[in-house]
This record gives structure tokens, C-alpha cells and sequence, in this order.
């Protein structure tokens, strides 16, 4: 008697677990696709890049001007005394310090570029979240996968790709939108 009960509750479960499983709706986005075709998106990433450029800029010429110290130094090292030499490897080694804590300011783990990437960029991928989760819940869908964060995803049917969607939604009309 036992076992009959139990052999009539796993088919019980398994069937209940079909009809769950059957009814959950996936879909997909790329919000690599939705950031480039976000004005907002394009021009804070160029203000980035540019800050960027500009930064490490700064910190090559730096090293160029230690670069040019050290040559300078090893040219005149063995005319200069015991004192000289020892104050102008201090200035290098000073000046070299300078430029690697400047260069971990500016490109370290929560340095300056991390700072301005999560002040200037954060808030539209939290506007690009919120109108998937809309849509999401608008929808039924149980779960939203991201097919440019690196997930594997070894086939993808178009007609689930929610990407133009979300542009829509925040306003933007893609060039599938004109065609159509």
C-alpha cells in the first residue's frame, strides 16, 4: 500500500512540475544592442573614452619625464657624488611613485574612471532594468536572459528577442521599427 501511495505521488509531482514548466514564458535581450542605440548611452561612453584618452595621457607623459630623469641620471652618474646621486634617485624613484599612484587614482579597482562610468552610465542601465522588468511583467515572462553578458546561449528564436521592444518602450525607434 505504501509504495502504490508513493508511486501516485511522483507522478502527481512530476506531472504538476510538467504543467508548471510548460506554462513559464523566456525570452531574451542584448543590451549591448540596446546601449548603442541609445543616444544618451553613446555620448556619455564618448565623454568617458575621452576622459580616458585624456587621463592616460597625463600619466604617459609622466613616464616620459621619468624616462628622460633615468637617462639624464645614467649619463652623469659616474661624474656626480655620493649625495647628488642619492638625491636624484630619490627624485626618480619620488616621481615614479607619483605617476603609478596617480595611474591607480585614475584606472584602479573604484578609481576615478570607475566612479564616473557608474555616476554617468548606471543610471540608464537602470532605466534600460526597470523597462524590462515592465515589459517582463506586462508579458508573463518568467525569466529575461542578457545574450551579450556572456551567457551561452547556442540558439536564440528572434520572435523572443525583446531588445527592440525595450528601446520602444524608453522611446527609441530602431531601424526594424522603420522598415516595418
Amino acid at each position: 500500500m505504501k509504495s502504490t501511495s508513493k508511486i501516485l505521488g511522483t507522478i502527481a509531482v512530476l506531472l504538476f512540475s510538467g504543467f508548471v514548466a510548460s506554462a513559464q514564458k523566456f525570452a531574451f535581450v542584448d543590451t549591448e544592442y540596446i546601449l548603442s542605440n541609445l543616444p544618451d548611452y553613446t555620448s556619455k561612453q564618448k565623454q568617458l573614452d575621452d576622459m580616458s584618452v585624456q587621463w592616460q595621457s597625463e600619466i604617459e607623459a609622466m613616464y616620459k619625464d621619468i624616462d628622460k630623469m633615468y637617462s639624464d641620471y645614467q649619463a652623469e652618474e659616474i661624474l656626480l657624488p655620493e649625495a647628488a646621486r642619492k638625491k636624484r634617485e630619490a627624485e626618480i624613484i619620488e616621481k615614479e611613485k607619483k605617476a603609478k599612484d596617480l595611474q591607480k587614482q585614475r584606472f584602479g579597482f573604484e578609481g576615478d574612471l570607475f566612479k564616473k562610468r557608474q555616476e554617468m552610465i548606471k543610471p540608464i542601465q537602470d532605466k534600460i532594468y526597470t523597462e524590462i522588468k515592465k515589459i517582463a511583467d506586462a508579458r508573463t515572462y518568467m525569466i529575461i536572459f542578457d545574450k551579450s553578458s556572456g551567457a551561452s546561449m547556442l540558439y536564440t528564436n528572434e520572435k523572443y528577442d525583446l531588445s527592440d521592444d525595450v528601446l520602444e518602450a524608453m522611446g527609441i525607434t530602431t531601424a526594424k521599427e522603420t522598415k516595418e
